[in-house]
């Protein structure tokens, strides 16, 4: 029988008080995609910062291909041939894709022979993969799902054997998320490995073959995904009987306490973005906008503001002419799309705009 792409065994690890790991022992088998699940604070990224050198294990073993290995740094994993895909991505944004994937393998005094081969290998694994990216495309210009395709290829280009995905999805739209499921199906098919990290039991049940599942730094059971259940897991996962269905109440929305009237958005080349919109948000209700994606992420939209229109806020009415935060004051906050690339100041919610008084909340 072959040896396993990784072993983990009786792996352990502290941070003070907390308990990380707790003997931790972990076979993956070569060609599969793993899947390890649990709560936030399982340790399961505990357990991934160890496999790729960001944490030293207190105690316990690591096995590429059946030899032991010790894996200090992030050098040493790519050296065993181990990749990592990041929550939050380690790209340099003002870099192109190239650049970003070159990086630190640049080739000494021939960069730009260097370059050609590396152009030439993105676009072959691109095809091979279904990671298609423009290699001249500022990283900083890209959607969150190209920018992750981008963090897979740099892993590719280093030829990992072994691929380490933490939380992926947790930035991606469904249909990004789907066509990373194809990606990793195909990385499978071309004998890759990879072990996806969530707590999302869809994403388990709908790509991986093995499923191992952690609680409070123990793993509490290694299982084929086929034979599990989505009530199984959850209950290994919490250590207790979960129930999947939520009983909703019927909503009962209050009086308006938002009242947008035939809004006009200009960007700063003075294309019209929204024309004419008219909505209503009701105290105690949840409102939804949806549209369809722009058909290119590589492009940065201009800056938008306000035309015309009118807005009423707790029954206060005003033009919108200028920036949210003057024209409502505190009563409203704003949780911005690039939310890691966004300061925590009150000022970051909104753009500084034109001057106006604030209507008090």
């Amino acid at each position: 029988m072959a040896p396993a792409a990784i072993e983990l065994r009786g792996i352990d690890k502290r941070f003070g008080e907390v308990h990380a790991n707790r003997d931790v022992s972990l076979a993956v088998r070569r060609g599969t995609i793993h899947g390890i699940v649990g709560e936030n604070g399982a340790g399961k990224s505990t357990l991934m910062g160890i496999l790729y050198g960001y944490y030293q294990p207190d105690r316990g073993e690591i096995l590429v291909r059946g030899r032991p290995a010790v894996i200090r740094s992030a050098q040493d994993a790519l050296a065993a041939r181990i990749g990592m895909v990041h929550q939050h991505f380690m790209l340099v944004e003002p870099f192109t894709v190239l650049e970003n994937v070159v990086l630190g393998m640049e080739g000494g005094f021939r960069l730009r022979a260097g370059l050609a081969r590396a152009r030439a290998e993105l676009a072959r694994l691109g095809r091979e993969y279904h990671l298609e990216v423009d290699p001249d495309a500022r990283v900083a210009d890209l959607s969150v799902g190209q920018r992750q395709r981008v963090e897979i290829l740099k892993a590719l280009y280093r030829d990992a054997e072994l691929l380490i995905l933490d939380e992926p999805t947790a930035v991606l739209t469904p249909q990004e998320a789907d066509h990373l499921f194809r990606v990793l199906a195909s990385l499978r098919r071309e004998g890759k490995t990879v072990l996806l990290i969530t707590h999302k039991l869809r994403e388990i049940r709908e790509v991986t073959d093995v499923v191992t599942v952690m609680r409070q730094g123990r793993v509490v059971a290694t299982l084929a995904t086929t034979e599990t259940t989505p009530e199984q897991l959850a209950e290994l996962m919490v250590g207790r009987t979960v129930s999947l269905r939520v009983d909703k109440e019927p909503a009962r929305p209050g009086d308006a306490v938002l009242e947008v009237t035939d809004l006009v958005v200009a960007d700063s080349l003075g294309v019209e973005r929204v024309k004419r919109v008219s909505f209503t948000v009701r105290r105690g209700e949840i409102v939804g906008v949806a549209a369809r994606a722009p058909s290119s992420g590589t492009t940065t939209r201009p800056p938008t503001t306000a035309r015309s229109g009118s807005a009423a806020l707790r029954s206060r009415r005003a033009s919108i002419d200028r920036s949210p935060s003057t024209t409502f004051g505190p009563a409203t906050a704003r949780s911005p799309r690039r939310r890691s690339r966004a300061a925590t100041s009150r000022r970051s919610c909104w753009p500084a705009s034109s001057t106006g008084t604030p209507i008090s909340s």
